[in-house]
């Protein structure tokens, strides 16, 4: 941190020790970056050199609404301009932000908050995306984001109060992408990138003169940039004031701060422009330096790494995109937010949470148990209508002539008038027309109490006045519904769920409203998803029977029946029917005329849906009842004309407007267009959604826009209502001159835990609320607690808002489980006794009683977010990223705010939609900059932040955004966005508790002493005894296999050993004993003729799979060489493939190389020599066509532990190894392995495997010349043309042993899962296999060989006979499974132990269960024990550690570690710490565990089972725990079903995922947000960078495992051309 103003040099020496401390507290994590920050203020405080800051201007309190029209900002030139375009624009498309959120107060407040996190700026890494993923984007993703400025139309929303200390001036040479990298060491977690424009009043003149402070940037480029522009400040004072005058009249409304004028004399200077160079000191930056953690190599196939993992560096220029952002994404997450660690892991398995301790400063609520409010008494009326159909009724017959309803057209101008008369006279022909004409004359398909739905648009009130009174006088029960457009509407099937559940099977529509549903192509209307079969009825009058005279329709009394049903969409998106009862109808109709005065024949102009809600409940039924006009303006209008209900209101001298806060909004935006309406008529303008917290601001601004023409400040009435509880209050019109309602000004800090606090010390998170009046007449409120059982809240407590009134709804029709939770309430109070028998409705609203017994809503319980077990409102959450100035990003203003339950937790998601317009640039710094307002404003961390394309989220009948549907998008990889941040790292705060690692100072014999005590066996297995066997002659006679073969060739000469199959199946090669013999003994002569080839020399065979192979390496063994098998080149990936080969010959120093003719041309071709040197190959001698001599003599070694052949394999971590394997461990490895497979000279074996090296090498060339049985050689590249060529040839030749690679296995499986059908009918059969042993040197893949068994069963293969085989570099095969002995075991171990080093047993399906396979029978003469690779002590059998072998057929050594060999040493012959301190072992690099089964080996004792888990290498330390790559990978493969294969690594702590996309390129970001999710909830773990890549990208070996190493070095030198990169935050 740099401390302006306060040279450290000058402290007093106390200070700088407790400075010291803090640092060196910090450097530990002892303390985080917040705490670091907060203590080293204030220890600075006393000495830093105070700078004078104007006195804030309007810090008192929020400033009356009437300030606000003579105060107009100052707007920057470009928006004011871009505004005033606007306001022209506004009238055709309808505003350009959700205004239901619009609060000046709380856009200051915003701009307030970003402001003071302008210093700390957190370097957010912009995330990397490939140019074709999203055309969208102009800029050039390369360029890191600009650091010097937001744009200017940023700057017109800084409050002069908001004062902080200017910004240093930076140097010009700096603002390249190395300087914007390093800034990020300055900056601390929680701020963000937002633009560091200044606020208004703080320019100060030696702002500029201040130097640049010096600091070491942590990851030193490696070259300067030669380029640098040299930017001037662009400053021009003179445009803005002459642009402001212009469009003052714009930005008073408009604007979003209040600034005095006195502040806009003139424009502050641009301190965010870049100075002159003369401004600060220059940071000399090193020309190079060297950076850890990338290794050197000739290509991505030939990357190396020395021996502990450390790796050579290879110079990468650091300016490349992912390495930049790496190290900038590392600075910003140095101090992740987190709550204080404990300071000893205890490791209680079911503690996976780590709970954060209550905060004794969390305010609770201290006032008394709230007394239920009582309204005034519903008022008796002598001529009051026993039912609502009885009012339609009388006024037909007696006041025919007068308007009932007036309809307008699409441009707002009166469509047509439907009388009282014609009402009545309509409703009654369709009630007759329903009751009796529809189906036949016997079998009517309506009766009285059936349900039938309303399908009408909203631009045709008419037509749905009709058919609802129709459904009353005919008493059938109208369920209105919105007009389904596509078979994809949002929520579509839902509302059949509603007709379901209610029963519906008829729906009404007019003419035209049918010709627009879509049909299918015979012209029958579509079957909607999930709705019932549903019968059509048009309402036109010309289809509806006049009644005879005698036909009168029924109207009894009101009585408790349903009377409609109104359709609710909850929060998860299910839509439930609410019944509202004919006397609650009633009653709800008499209780809204008392408590707004309603009088015979007003006028109402009503703007809202008049199918639902307040729209249905004011504008339908209490209209009828009282006889008044209504106006209809539909919503299509007000797009088109937003003041058309203005104009409605002045032309018909309207008594009541029934609007929306966003109606209030969008008659603001183009109240220019007119100048001459008066809304003087008005005496109620009932804002129906006034029961949302943001209502208040819209109210004022309104008010005040059209005070002068004549709107009086009592009349506007906000209410509060729900469809269960109907109106739950509403203010009522009050008395000119009174004073208004006071409003609450309340702190969110205390709204989060559900508390009443005033908001008095910190303005910026303030939520100012208005009333929505008093209770309405005749009902009875109570508040109580939103969760558990509904207890009586105190008074300054937020709670549920419960009604019990005749006016409410009844039930959730046809779900009775659910009404019997929310229709039937009794709130008991603090002991849980009820406090009475009446029952409540649950309104859903949440809300507290204020003075006067006035009602306050701050929000609803299905915009209630959980986070933390602190409460926030989707609402509020919305209303602060819309004060982020979205203007650039956001389209229309359409964010969604929603929660996902991941880890424990909920998590907040905000989704919006982005300008079609927007570039990368703006939309980055939107989202960093909502992240910083959220956090500061509300102290909660988002989870996610997507930005979605213009219109592609799912919307609601109005044109809302669906947002269960968009949160259901989200969490099946369905949203595509074109952005994404996550930001794990600061609101995952629950992760479990990091593992302390307990000191090594545990002496041997505690060890012993403890493992007894608990009853622990020591962790160890043997196989069988090697024994001196039948054949032991045999052994004696042929310790070398030359000699093994010249035997065979003399006793029994045409014994086919080996067959070589091509992809068709057929013999393309046969050996013999004999044949065999006499092609080796050919080359050696050919060697021995090289004069430059001397006895011991190294010579690499070069050959593809198949005889020649064999011959060549015998016939190195008669000549005295030492053969090195080297995998040849790929010829059409030479530059891949052939450095590898290049680099095995240079390390292995081979005197010559033994190869065919063809591969001998490639490796002198013009292609070679682009990639490698080939003019100093050795020398080259092609065994095609070798004269018929016969050598001098063959050659024997004069010991056993002479080298026999060096076995060369790059290991998963990019490891090249080459191991000296001796011919005494030949032998001993060849009988080992005759043992165990129970291998003689008349068995068959097929071998599908790569033949280059470990345990597929000696079952290729050596096993069959010592046991002498016949191998039947199948080539893994053949599978590529043939798939079935393996399996068919274990049918044909009815084999019952074969060896195979996990590649070939998952060929067949995903080659031929689909055709065993085809199979079967070309005759395999595979009942004769009895074992099929997969080679590898891994854990076993369960998955596949359990996907392999059950699909080939059905041809006969049985599900025992797969099983593993593993080897590794110190031996190449420790276990085998063999013929005999018990099946191979599957436990179940527990994950979160494994993480600890720990094995504990679980059931099958437990949680956190991870499948292991046992990795085959231990070989004959194997030991293996298991231990602490740390202390090298052994370990119990509970115990994960390393696997240590012993064993006859071990390796002697390495050859050469391409690298130091000294680091290496104790690989082989090393000693445990105690225990057994005299036996040799051979340290595997593998972790594994043994356990003692139930089953019995031969010899009739338990068998001890060996497990191996993971590659000790690659195994990633994280958080203290151990966890292995194909754990996290498996999980994340899991995630979507667009990810091919993924692979995961760690650099420096950060865990980085890469994964292949097989889908399309848009579902790329998808995969971010769930492959975060995925690998937090099953492992406990943050991903800090996601990889999307293309297929094919992650490389693998030839056995089939993913060399994670050369990914991550790919990675890091930017070689991976990703899709998409992200960054969580």
């Amino acid at each position: 941190m740099t401390d302006r103003g306060v040279d450290l040099s000058t402290l007093p020496k106390e200070v700088r020790d407790q400075l010291a401390e803090l640092d060196l507290e910090l450097s530990e994590g002892d303390i985080t970056q917040k705490g670091y920050e907060k203590k080293r203020t204030k220890l600075l405080a006393p000495y830093i050199i105070q700078t004078p800051v104007a006195p804030p201007q309007n810090d008192a309190q929020p400033p009356a609404p009437s300030s606000s029209s003579h105060a107009p900002a100052p707007a920057p030139a470009n928006s004011s301009r871009y505004r005033e375009r606007r306001s022209r624009r506004t009238h055709r498309n309808g505003g350009t932000r959700d205004d239901r959120y619009r609060s000046d107060i709380h856009t200051e407040a915003v701009q307030a908050a970003l402001a003071k996190n302008k210093e700390e700026k957190m370097a957010l890494p912009m995330p990397t995306k490939r140019r074709s993923t999203y055309v969208q984007s102009p800029i050039e993703t390369r360029t890191p984001p600009d650091s010097s400025s937001g744009s200017e139309d940023e700057t017109s929303a800084r409050r002069q109060s908001s004062a902080v200390a200017p910004q240093p001036q930076v140097h010009p040479n700096l603002q390249s992408s190395d300087y914007w990298m390093n800034r990020s060491a300055q900056g601390s977690s929680t701020s963000s990138s937002a633009s560091s424009t200044m606020s208004h009043g703080e320019a100060k003149p030696q702002a500029q003169s201040q130097p640049q402070p010096q600091y070491k940037p942590q990851y030193q480029p490696l070259y300067q940039p030669h380029h640098q522009p040299q930017q001037q400040p662009q400053q021009q004072p003179h445009r803005q004031p002459q642009e402001q005058s212009r469009t003052a009249a714009v930005t008073d409304m408009l604007a979003h701060s209040r600034i005095a004028p006195s502040e806009n004399s003139a424009p502050p200077p641009d301190v965010t422009a870049v100075a002159p160079p003369s401004r600060g000191p220059r940071v000399d930056l090193p020309s190079n330096a060297v950076v850890r953690g990338m290794s050197r190599g000739h290509s991505r196939s030939s990357m190396m790494e020395t021996a502990d993992g450390r790796t050579n560096m290879q110079r990468v220029p650091v300016s490349s995109r992912v390495s930049t952002k790496i190290q900038q994404l590392l600075n910003t997450l140095k101090r992740p937010k987190r709550p204080p660690l404990s300071e000893f892991f205890t490791d209680d398995s079911e503690e996976i949470v780590q709970v954060p301790q209550p905060d004794p400063n969390t305010p609770r609520p201290e006032g008394r148990q709230i007394i239920p409010v009582k309204g005034e008494p519903l008022g008796v009326v002598s001529n009051w209508p026993p039912a609502l159909q009885a009012a339609l009724a009388r006024w037909g017959a007696t006041q025919g002539k007068s308007p009932a309803l007036t309809a307008l057209d699409i441009t707002g101008k009166p469509l047509y008038t439907l009388t009282y008369g014609k009402l009545w006279s309509r409703s009654v022909k369709l009630a007759y027309t329903l009751l009796n004409k529809l189906g036949t004359k016997n079998e009517q398909i309506l009766k009285p109490g059936d349900k039938v739905a309303l399908v009408y648009p909203n631009s045709d009130p008419g037509m749905f006045w009709v058919a609802f009174y129709g459904c009353l006088l005919a008493e059938v029960i109208p369920v209105p519904i919105e007009v389904p457009l596509s078979r994809k509407d949002a929520g579509i099937s839902q509302v059949g769920f509603l007709l379901g559940s209610c029963g519906v099977g008829l729906a009404l529509t007019s003419e035209i409203c049918l010709k627009g549903l879509p049909k299918t192509p015979t012209g029958e209307i579509l079957q909607f998803k999930g709705w019932p079969r549903m019968k059509w009825v048009i309402t036109d009058s010309k289809y509806l029977t006049k009644p005879s005279k005698d036909w009168q329709p029924h109207i009894p009394t009101a009585n408790t029946d349903p009377a409609y049903i109104e359709y609710k969409a909850s929060k998860e998106g299910t839509v439930v029917g609410v019944a509202v009862s004919k006397v609650a109808m009633l009653t709800h109709c008499q209780a809204l005329t008392q408590a707004c005065n309603y009088c015979e024949g007003e006028t109402l102009v009503n703007v809202l849906d008049f199918k639902k809600d307040m729209g249905l409940w004011h504008g339908v039924l209490t209209a009828v009842m009282n006889r008044i006009h209504t106006i209809s303006v539909p919503y299509a209008v007000m797009k088109a004309c937003p003041l058309s209900w203005v104009q409605r209101v002045h032309m018909n001298k309207a008594r009541v407007a029934l609007v929306k806060c966003r109606d209030l909004h969008w008659a603001m935006m183009a109240h220019r267009d007119q100048r001459d309406i008066s809304l003087a008529s008005l005496r109620m303008l009932i804002v129906a959604d006034g029961a949302n917290p943001w209502s208040v601001s819209s109210c004022d601004a309104f008010l005040n826009l059209f005070q002068s023409h004549g709107l009086k400040p009592e009349v506007i009435c906000p209410c509060a209502a729900s469809p269960e509880a109907m109106t739950v209050a509403i203010r009522r019109p009050g008395v000119p001159g009174a004073p208004l309602p006071a409003r609450a000004i309340l702190s969110m800090g205390g709204l989060s835990y559900g508390v009443i606090r005033v908001n008095t010390e910190d303005k910026n998170s303030a939520l100012t609320v208005q009333d929505v009046g008093h209770v309405m007449p005749g009902a009875l409120m109570c508040i109580v607690r939103p969760d558990g059982p509904p207890q009586l809240c105190k008074t300054d407590e937020i709670g549920e808002i419960i009604i019990n009134s005749r006016a409410g709804g009844t039930m959730y029709y046809g779900l009775p489980g659910l009404t019997k939770n929310t229709f039937e309430v009794i709130p008991v109070n603090a002991n849980g006794v009820p406090i009475g028998e009446i029952p409540f409705v649950r309104s859903g609203l949440l809300g507290f009683v204020g003075p006067g017994s006035l009602i306050f809503v701050v929000g609803k319980i299905e915009g209630l977010l959980m986070v933390s077990s602190r409460r926030h409102n989707a609402d509020d959450l919305v209303a602060t990223a819309l004060a982020v100035e979205p203007v650039k990003t956001v389209y229309r203003g359409r964010i969604a705010v929603f929660s996902v339950t991941v880890f424990y937790d909920e998590r907040v998601v905000i989704v919006a939609e982005q300008r079609p317009d927007a570039s990368e640039e703006d939309s980055f710094q939107w989202m960093s900059r909502v992240l910083q307002a959220i956090d500061s404003i509300h102290q909660v961390g988002l989870y996610c932040l997507a930005l979605v394309s213009a219109n592609t989220l799912p919307k609601t009948p109005l044109g809302g955004i669906h947002i269960s549907d968009t949160k259901q998008f989200f969490l099946d990889g369905n949203l595509h966005p074109c952005n994404i941040l996550m930001c794990p790292h600061t609101c995952v705060t629950n992760l479990p508790k990091p593992r302390q690692k307990q000191p090594v100072g545990v002496g041997p014999a505690s060890v012993m002493v403890g493992n007894l005590v608990a009853g622990k066996r020591i962790a160890q297995a043997v196989g069988r005894d090697l024994g001196m066997i039948e054949d032991q002659d045999l052994v004696r006679k042929h310790q070398y296999l030359t000699e093994a073969l010249q035997w065979r060739a003399q006793t029994d000469p045409d014994h086919v050993l080996y067959v070589l199959l091509n992809a068709k199946g057929v013999t393309v090669g046969t050996a013999t004993c004999v044949q065999l013999h006499k092609r080796a003994e050919k080359i050696a002569a050919a060697l021995s003729e090289k004069s430059s080839i001397n006895t011991g020399e190294n010579v690499v065979l070069l050959y593809p799979p198949g005889i020649d192979l064999i011959a060549a390496f015998y016939g190195c063994l008669y000549a005295g060489c030492v053969p090195v098998n080297v995998r040849p080149p790929h010829p059409q990936n030479l530059a891949a493939t052939l450095p590898t080969v290049r680099m095995i010959i240079d390390v292995s120093k081979a005197a010559c190389i033994l190869t065919t003719q063809n591969l001998m041309r490639i490796l002198r071709s013009k292609e070679a020599a682009a990639s490698v040197n080939i003019k100093t190959w050795p020398t080259i001698i092609d065994t095609d066509d070798l004269p018929r001599r016969r050598p001098p003599q063959i050659y024997k070694p004069p010991t056993a532990e002479m080298i026999a052949y060096l076995d060369f394999s790059v290991s998963t971590t990019g490891m090249l190894t080459g191991v000296k394997i001796s011919h005494a461990a030949v032998s001993a490895l060849c009988r080992s392995i005759k043992l165990q497979c129970e291998l003689y000279s008349s068995r068959q074996i097929a071998i599908c495997l790569d033949p280059y090296c470990g345990l597929g090498f000696v079952l290729w060339c050596l096993a069959s010349v010592y046991s002498g049985h016949q191998s039947i050689l199948i080539p893994p590249f053949e599978l590529e043309s043939s798939v079935s060529l393996w399996l068919s040839t274990l049918s044909q030749y009815r084999i019952r042993d074969t060896f195979c690679s996990y590649s070939v296995m998952e060929l067949c499986t995903k080659g031929l899962g689909t055709q065993t059908d085809l199979l079967k009918a070309r005759g395999v059969n595979l009942s004769c296999v009895r074992s099929c042993v997969v080679i590898a040197e891994e854990r076993p893949r369960l998955t596949l060989s359990q996907s392999f068994s059950k699909l080939f069963k059905d041809v006969g293969l049985s599900s025992r006979a797969v099983s593993t085989a593993f080897g590794s570099r110190v031996n190449l095969a420790i276990c085998l499974q063999g013929t005999t002995g018990p099946d191979p075991c599957t436990v179940y171990v527990d994950m979160k132990s494994l993480r600890h080093d720990r094995v504990r047993l679980v059931e099958r399906g437990a949680p956190q269960s991870l499948p292991l396979m046992e990795s085959g029978k231990i070989l004959p003469g194997v030991r293996v024990i298991i231990v602490n690779p740390e202390t090298k002590g052994p370990l119990g059998d509970s115990h994960l550690g390393e696997v240590w072998v012993n064993s006859p057929h071990n390796a002697s050594g390495y050859y050469t570690i391409y690298g130091e060999e000294s680091l290496q040493a104790d690989h082989f012959n090393t000693k445990l710490s105690f225990g057994d301190p005299h036996t040799l072992w051979a340290r595997t690099g593998y972790l594994g565990f043994v356990k003692r089964t139930e089953l019995l080996d031969a010899s009739g004792d338990r068998h001890d089972a060996l497990f191996v888990v993971g590659s000790l290498d690659e195994t990633l330390e994280l958080r203290g725990l151990r966890y292995h790559p194909t754990d996290i990978e498996t999980s994340v493969s899991r995630a979507h079903r667009s990810i091919a294969e993924s692979a995961v690594f760690t650099w420096t702590n950060l865990l980085v995922v890469v994964s292949e996309l097989c889908g399309s390129e848009q579902d790329a970001l998808d995969l971010v947000p769930l492959i975060t999710n995925v690998v937090l909830e099953e492992h406990h773990l943050i991903v800090g960078v996601v990889v999307i890549v293309d297929p094919g990208v992650i490389p693998i070996n030839s056995r089939g495992e993913k060399q994670r190493m050369h990914l991550r070095d790919s990675f890091l030198a930017d070689q991976l051309d990703p899709i998409y990169v992200a960054y969580n935050m």
